[in-house]
């Protein structure tokens, strides 16, 4: 159903930009973590934002020989050394500090967050599998379900070197309105804006239903595609040229990437519902849309939860 009264309300504030401050990577140091880093950097520098780089130390096993302790802990110690290189190497105009926490992963984040006022949270994964494995089931897909700020997930087809650039020169930016994607416009343009990138604004329509509305397609299509232009305030249509586009398919997910790969998107943002208490909950799009764009889009996906 067509959001109309709340883009109305809503011009201004997408007026408003957007900036990162505090930003948190969450590393497991699996290689899916090591190919998010150099997102969360580029980011960090862009906006002149601290990093917080998060490891959580899982539980000893103490099924395991002492000797395997041991190395365990050998390993971590060397992992987090190389971590503090990377920074130096990487990214040393930026503020860094190397976070340790013990227990759940979702606490810890759940920690930093308050403690740190992180205002976006940075994860990796490189599972797909199944139902996408499990709808990303994982502890990434704990971090992108619970966290209230906005989450970036690097997924496994993200190539690494798209993270080195440190610009993003096409942004796609999907929505099928609602109070998440209101909140979700301001970021995409703020950060059209930073980059100076190119905005595309898309909604994806259910093809034997449109939204309870009455009249041709023509009319129905020109209807939702004066809501998505309303999400971006004049302004910004000045220097970032946005493009609106309104499809019809029974695939969003698929709908979405091929326009990402299409446009050559290096940024996908997409809006969220609050937590529903069930896996998959999460995206304001039918079940499980969010994870199947992380888990097969060539670019980040950014989340805002509404």
């Amino acid at each position: 159903m067509l959001a109309t009264k709340q883009a109305k309300q809503t011009t201004n504030q997408t007026a408003e930009r957007v900036t990162f401050k505090n930003i948190l990577f969450a590393t497991d140091f699996l290689p899916g973590a090591q190919a998010a880093f150099p997102h969360a950097a580029g980011l960090a520098k862009s906006f002149g934002a601290n990093l917080y780089a998060l490891h959580v130390n899982e539980p000893i096993n103490y099924a395991l020989p002492p000797e395997a302790w041991v190395a365990m802990q050998t390993a971590v110690e060397a992992e987090k050394k190389a971590l503090r290189e990377r920074f130096q190497r990487e990214c040393p105009e930026v503020a860094g500090k190397i976070i340790e926490a013990e227990g759940e992963i979702w606490t810890a984040v759940e920690t930093a967050i308050e403690k740190y006022e992180i205002d976006l949270v940075v994860v990796g994964t490189r599972g797909r599998t199944g139902l996408e494995k499990v709808l990303l089931g994982s502890k990434a897909e704990e971090i992108l379900r619970r966290a209230h700020c906005p989450v970036l997930t690097v997924g496994p087809d993200v190539p690494a070197k798209l993270g080195t650039r440190e610009k993003i020169g096409s942004i796609l930016y999907a929505t099928q309105f609602g109070t998440a994607s209101l909140k979700a416009s301001r970021i995409a343009v703020s950060l059209a804006e930073e980059y100076q990138a190119k905005l595309m604004v898309q909604t994806v329509l259910p093809p034997d239903r449109h939204d309870g509305q009455a009249g041709p397609q023509e009319e129905i299509a020109e209807a939702n595609e004066e809501e998505l232009r309303r999400l971006v305030p004049e302004d910004a249509k000045l220097w970032c040229a946005p493009h609106f586009l309104v499809e019809y398919g029974n695939q969003p997910a698929e709908k979405i990437l091929h326009r990402a790969h299409e446009v050559g998107a290096e940024l996908i943002i997409l809006g969220a519902h609050k937590l529903q208490g069930v896996p998959g909950a999460a995206t304001h799009l039918p079940t499980a849309i969010i994870h199947q764009v992380i888990a097969h889009a060539n670019c980040p996906v950014l989340t805002v939860r509404g």
